[in-house]
């Protein structure tokens, strides 16, 4: 009976290690959560950068499909993707920003320095809209339907490849 006691931990161990072989080994890293695509957008209101006005979310999808970008000034990764999203302003498609977790201030000077692609600029001082959302990270994007309907969503700096497929789903 004793020697079944002092080998318990070495079966312990062995039966972690085996949990991890087979959970996290075998996982794909590079698989993103898609939890809201087919699922109506959240229900928030924000404030926009520039005046400070209260915009409904679902409001402003009813004017037209969008793209809803969650991006930061302190964003490395936002600063590559920058190019991609002022090439997609020039197609006319409509992209609203969202400023994550970043002081107003420094939004606007990351737009001056870089360009404004946005239709709208909204802020997320606090970053209750990108928990609302699902943001693991930022730069986020999300294809947002005329109905509320979100219809896609990429994680990362958007490619012009990307970008193309997410402007064909907001026309």
């Amino acid at each position: 009976m004793s020697r079944w006691l002092a080998a318990l931990p070495l079966i312990a161990l062995v039966a972690l290690g085996g949990l991890f072989y087979f959970f996290a080994l075998k996982r794909d890293p590079q698989v993103q959560p898609q939890a809201l695509v087919g699922k109506m957008v959240p229900d928030l209101t924000l404030p926009t950068l520039s005046e400070g006005q209260p915009v409904r979310i679902r409001a402003a999808a009813a004017e037209g499909p969008m793209i809803v970008n969650f991006f930061a000034s302190w964003c490395a990764p936002c600063e590559v993707e920058h190019p991609v999203l002022m090439g997609m302003k020039g197609q006319k498609v409509r992209i609203v920003g969202i400023a994550y977790k970043d002081a107003p201030p420094n939004t606007q000077g990351f737009l001056n320095r870089l360009g404004n692609p946005f239709a709208q600029v909204l802020v997320d001082r606090d970053g209750r809209a990108g928990v609302e959302f699902g943001v693991t990270g930022v730069p986020e994007t999300y294809v947002i339907a005329r109905d509320g309907m979100v219809l896609a969503k990429h994680t990362g700096p958007l490619t012009p490849t990307e970008a193309e497929r997410l402007a064909k789903l907001a026309r």
